[in-house]
Parts: C-alpha cells; sequence; structure tokens
C-alpha cells in the first residue's frame, strides 16, 4: 500500500536479480549468453537526456497515477476533522460521524490492499501493464464521485474502498512497466518518480484540506484519476516484454523503436539497437518458457519451500518487524495527521503542519535511495526507533504539561513530531518493505512477497482501525504516543536481538543464515565473526606504535 516501500521492494528486486544474473553468468549456459548479449548492446545507448527522453516520459507518466495514491492516503487526515462536531460548526446537511466509524473510513482504503494486490497482478499479466494502469482509473472515479457524493458514513466507506483498489492497481503495474523499459542503470532514478509523485500527493492534499472543503477536493481527484490515463493512451507505448510474451512481435517492434528513436544505432551492424533487442527479448522468453515446462506449476514445491527454514525463519521475522512498524505510530500519524495534531495542543495549525509532514517525505524519498544503498539494515532500523521513542515520549510528557498549563511551549509537540517524521522515513518506515526482497530464496521469493504484502497490510489496517481503541485503553493521546515510544523501543530490541543484516549480503548467504542459525541474530555465527573481526582491527597496532609508546609513558613516569 505504501509506495515508498513498494519502490524500495522492486529496487531491490532488481539489486538480487541482478546478483542471481551474474551467478548464473559464472555458470555458463543460454542465460549466460543472454547476460552477455545484455552487456554487449549497452554500450550502444547514449546517456544523455536526449537519448533517455522516452524512457523519462515513459516513467514519468506511467507513475503519474502515484499522486492520486498520496492524495488517497492522505484524505482521511483532512476528512475526519471535518465529521467531528468537536472540530467543526455542523450543519443539518453535514455527516457527523463516530469515533468507530472514521477509524473505518481510515482504514477501509487497506483493507482492499491483498485482493488488489493479487487482482492487479493477474491483470497486469492479462491485459498488460499500461491497460491495468488505465483500468485503475474506473475504481478511481467511481470511488471519489461516491465520496464527493456522500450523504452518509457508508457510501464514504464505499468510495474509501474503491480508491483503496485503484491504489493497487496504480501502483505495482507502473513500477514493474519502469523496470522493463529503463535502461540497467537508471532504473532506480526512474523507479523513484512513483514515491515523489506520492509526497507531493499528499502535500498537495494537505494544502488543499486548508482552503477547500473535502467534496471539491474528492472531484477534484476524478481529474487527477483521468489525466494517467490521457497521457498513456496518446503518448507512450506498451512494455515491449509483455508484448513479446503474448507473441505481438510487431507492437513490441514499435514500442522497442519509440524506446531506442533517440539512441546512437550501433556501427558495422545492419539492423538496429530496437531490432538487437527484440531478438534478445525473444530468445530470452523462448528460454524462460522452456525452463517453466521442465519445472511445471510447482505449486506443491513451493509449498515445501515455506517448511523450510528459509522459508519460514524469514516470513515470522518479517511479521514481528511489520507489527513493530504498524504499532509504533508511523502511519496512524499519516492517516489521522491533522487529528494528531490538534490533540497534541500543537501550536501550528494541523493542516500546515499536515503540509509540512508531506514536504518532509517527499525529500527524504529522494534520500532514501542513497541511503539505503550506502548504510546497512539494522543501524539504521535501530537508530530510528531510539529516536522515534524518544520524540514520542517527549511530545507526551509537552502534551501533558500543556494540558496542565504548566509550560506555554506549545512549538515543542509540532518540532518533536515533524523530527518522529524524519526518522521514520531512514529506518522503520521503508526498510521491512525492502528486506521482503533480501530475504527469501529467488524460488519462492515472489509468492513470498505477496504473503509478506498482504500481512503488512492486515497489520496497517489493524493499527489504523485500533487509533481511538488504543486512546481508551492507553488514557488518551498522552498514552497513545507514550505507547508509540515503548513499541519503537521494541523494535530496536528486536532488531538487536532478532533481525539478521542483510545489506551487501549474497542471496546465498543470506540462505546460508537461515539454515544454519537459530532465531537470535546475536548469538549466530555471523554476529560473532563480526565481533571477532572488530576485535581483531583494534588490537592489530604495529609493533612499532606499541614500543613509541611505552618509550613515551617511561618519559612521563620518569
Amino acid at each position: 500500500m505504501d509506495p515508498i516501500g513498494s519502490s524500495c521492494y522492486n529496487l531491490h528486486i532488481e539489486e538480487a536479480a541482478r546478483a542471481t544474473l551474474e551467478e548464473e553468468e559464472r555458470q555458463g549456459g543460454e542465460l549466460a549468453e543472454i547476460i552477455v548479449s545484455v552487456r554487449s548492446l549497452t554500450r550502444y545507448e547514449g546517456r544523455n537526456l536526449k537519448s533517455m527522453g522516452p524512457q523519462i516520459m515513459g516513467a514519468a507518466i506511467a507513475a503519474s497515477y502515484h499522486f492520486v495514491v498520496g492524495i488517497s492516503l492522505a484524505y482521511s487526515a483532512i476528512l475526519i476533522p471535518h465529521l467531528d462536531t468537536n472540530f467543526t460548526n455542523a450543519t443539518s446537511d453535514d455527516i457527523i460521524a463516530t469515533k468507530t466509524e472514521t477509524s473505518w473510513i481510515a482504514s477501509a482504503i487497506v483493507i482492499v490492499a491483498p485482493i488488489g494486490g493479487i487482482t492487479g497482478g493477474f491483470l497486469m499479466d492479462g491485459v498488460g501493464r499500461l491497460n491495468t494502469l488505465k483500468l485503475a482509473a474506473i475504481p478511481s472515479i467511481i470511488g471519489w464521485s461516491t465520496i464527493a457524493l456522500a450523504s452518509n458514513v457508508p457510501m464514504l466507506i464505499i468510495g474509501r474502498v474503491l480508491t483503496g483498489l485503484a491504489t493497487s492497481w496504480g501502483t505495482s503495474p507502473a513500477i514493474v512497466y519502469i523496470t522493463e523499459i529503463a535502461r540497467v542503470d537508471a532504473r532506480g532514478s526512474l523507479i523513484s518518480f512513483g514515491p515523489a509523485y506520492a509526497s507531493l500527493g499528499m502535500m498537495v492534499a494537505f494544502l488543499k484540506g486548508y482552503f477547500l472543503s473535502w467534496r471539491i477536493v474528492a472531484w477534484l481527484c476524478i481529474a487527477y484519476s483521468l489525466i494517467p490515463v490521457i497521457l498513456i493512451q496518446l503518448l507512450v507505448q506498451e512494455s515491449p516484454p509483455w508484448l513479446v510474451s503474448k507473441g505481438r512481435k510487431d507492437e513490441a517492434a514499435k514500442s522497442l523503436n519509440w524506446i531506442h528513436k533517440n539512441q546512437p544505432q550501433p556501427d558495422h551492424r545492419p539492423e538496429t539497437l530496437a531490432e538487437l533487442q527484440l531478438n534478445l527479448l525473444q530468445k530470452e522468453h523462448q528460454l524462460k518458457m522452456e525452463e517453466q515446462s521442465k519445472k511445471g506449476s510447482g505449486f506443491a514445491q513451493k509449498a515445501k519451500e515455506f517448511l523450510k527454514p528459509t522459508g519460514y525463519k524469514p516470513l515470522l521475522l518479517l511479521f514481528g518487524l511489520f507489527f513493530f512498524q504498524q504499532f509504533s505510530g508511523i502511519y496512524i500519524t499519516l492517516f489521522y495527521s491533522i487529528t494528531f495534531f490538534k490533540e497534541t495542543h500543537s501550536a501550528m495549525d494541523g493542516y500546515l503542519a499536515s503540509v509540512l509532514i508531506g514536504c518532509i517525505r517527499f525529500l527524504m524519498s529522494c534520500i532514501n535511495t542513497y541511503m539505503l544503498r550506502s548504510f546497512h539494515r539494522r543501524p539504521l532500523i535501530m537508530v530510528s526507533g531510539i529516536t522515534m521513542a524518544l520524540c514520542m515520549t517527549l511530545c507526551g510528557f509537552y502534551t501533558k504539561w500543556i494540558r496542565e498549563g504548566t509550560t506555554t511551549h506549545n512549538w515543542v509537540p509540532t518540532v518533536l513530531l515533524l523530527i518522529y517524521v524524519i526518522t521514520t522515513m531512514i529506518g522503520l518506515l521503508p526498510i521491512p518493505w525492502t528486506m521482503t526482497a533480501e530475504m527469501f530464496p529467488i524460488e519462492i521469493r515472489g509468492v513470498a512477497h505477496s504473503i509478506a504484502y498482504s500481512i503488512a497490510n492486515l497489520l496497517m489496517f489493524a493499527s489504523v482501525q485500533m487509533f481511538y481503541t488504543l486512546q481508551d485503553w492507553f488514557g488518551g493521546i498522552v498514552g497513545i504516543q507514550w505507547f508509540f515510544a515503548v513499541i519503537s523501543i521494541l523494535a530496536s530490541v528486536y532488531t538487536f536481538l532478532i533481525l539478521p543484516e542483510t545489506h551487501g549480503k549474497k542471496l546465498s548467504e543470506i540462505t546460508n543464515y537461515f539454515n544454519n542459525s537459530g532465531f537470535f541474530y546475536i548469538c549466530s555465527e555471523d554476529s560473532k565473526s563480526k565481533k571477532q573481526n572488530k576485535n581483531k582491527n583494534v588490537s592489530r597496532v604495529p609493533r612499532k606504535d606499541v614500543k613509541q609508546a611505552n618509550n613515551q609513558n617511561q618519559k612521563l613516569i620518569k
């Protein structure tokens, strides 16, 4: 559901696939021949903006539906305050909702995500990547129309469910399409269009919510849903690999000619770059079909894989990690951001504070690409969890003191909540999604990701749905902030004790870890070897330096 998480997943699927291909290349065979061919074609591709123009345009248009996704995710935050008599002067025409009803309005968009993910996958393979994006506009338009015309709470919930279905159909196909048309070294940058659009959509949603009524925002989203359809129809071509898989050779050739129209053509070759790519895609597809016919459907084999340590261990570990992610308040503070800011007695208007959150998510989604490639997973999560806990603990105290009148520093909760959002973005928000691509063996990665994705969304639904219940359990907004702090600390402890490091590890190394280790990472051989290496590095002091140090000590004693 979260577009940043989905994009992180796809980025690391790409990295994992690249590592697998390198292993296949070393082993030789037909696949190695194809890999060599791909790399030989890459040298012909231009690296300037003109030659990359069609790929950039295709990625920008395909990912543009993420803008509506961002608005959909943030919409409950601007809608819910208008349904509560504590925040608005309700008239007889306004819809009034109870806390239970508002929790359903907020969480309805998430509950349909697993269904949307499965149906979206079938649609992608059946009708194509771009056609699935076009189809996403249907539930989106119906959903936003239902919300705009709503006269009661059930209509709002139905509208949210439909926009949730559209969200699932409008995200994954875009990422897959970009992966299939983009040059290898530009893939990561082009995939980042998705989370950037989504963060921009959130920011725009909060900004429009400040100036416009929630019904007008819903009407505008109908136009936003149609724009990607029009642009796709007029300006871009379907994915060549998908067209080849369906035997539509002429259309695949047309698409490849469009993608490579500004590319320099190979010297001393009778074929164009597009023709060479088409031949390569056909060979690759034929090889895949042969492999598939040898292996069969493999459903029983996949089920057996989950009974192995490499199947059930990472699934259980990810369940725990996603539990801490969801109940640390990351998505609750998004779906209820305006309500949350108001209840903490923040000095800043809830809508403006939410606009700042959108800006922060936008900036951090850009920074994340670098951080996730450069830093280890475990330290990022632990730093993220500890800082989140500190922010929520202090914010809880300041909320309490402001209520009691013992302090007038009502700007502090705003600052603490914004720092909290920043720290969620460096660790506990993106990394669990990332690790679904890193932990599972290639044989079950697709199925395992679907299961982990569904678990994460069900936990997200539970956390968003239980916001008001948690407030009742823990004594209001102060107690729930301290609850988030406790969960954030537990996430860091869980990571330190149990979660293995996957950054910079080969797929075979991760598989061996799960086969040969227990559930506690700190007791594993991998953890012990790291400590030993660290101690060795510390103890490796040159004898000359030791001798000089002893002489200095003797002089000091004299």
